[in-house]
């Protein structure tokens, strides 16, 4: 071995000094070493399932407030259409009130409108009467020609329409 340029003892002792040197670190360091990346894996891999875990919650509450939000709106929904149904009711009693009234004021109206009718024809009558009666007086007083009947209607009317004003 001479001859190839190996010297026996000396690659002995660097093999030796290297089964020593590998015993050693892989006893000080290797498994040291392998063990803390190992954790630190453990610790990675334990990350993720917790982002996974913390991901699907996250999602099943997404889709637990988008149901909250659609039933809410339906609720909502129904609100409005109640609110709107009691409005219109409301405005249908109060339109049939208001018409009521009116029907009621209108019928008031017409009797009072007939009464004052009636009292206007009795006092037109009563009136009428009294100037019948006067120019009748008048006539039995006097016996007139012609003009003198012109004369006298136009007296009692003029005496009838000074006296009512």
């Amino acid at each position: 071995m001479d001859a190839l340029g190996i010297n026996l003892p000396g690659l002995v002792t660097q093999i030796i000094s290297f089964g020593i040197l590998f015993f050693i670190l892989s006893k000080l360091l290797y498994k040291p070493l392998v063990s803390l990346m190992d954790q630190r894996a453990e610790k990675i891999r334990e990350g993720l399932e917790a982002s996974n875990i913390a991901r699907e919650e996250a999602a099943r509450s997404e889709e637990a407030i988008q149901e909250q939000l659609s039933e809410a709106r339906v609720e909502g929904q129904k609100l409005v259409a109640e609110a709107r149904e009691t409005a219109d009711r409301f405005r249908e009693e109060e339109m049939a009130r208001v018409r009521d009234d009116i029907e009621l004021e209108r019928v008031r109206a017409e009797a009072n409108i007939q009464r004052e009718r009636d009292a206007a024809i009795e006092d037109l009558r009563k009136e009428f009467a009294g100037l019948a009666i006067s120019a009748a007086e008048k006539v039995v007083r006097t016996s007139l020609d012609e003009d003198g009947h012109k004369e006298l209607i136009e007296s009692v009317l003029e005496e009838s329409t000074s006296g009512n004003n």
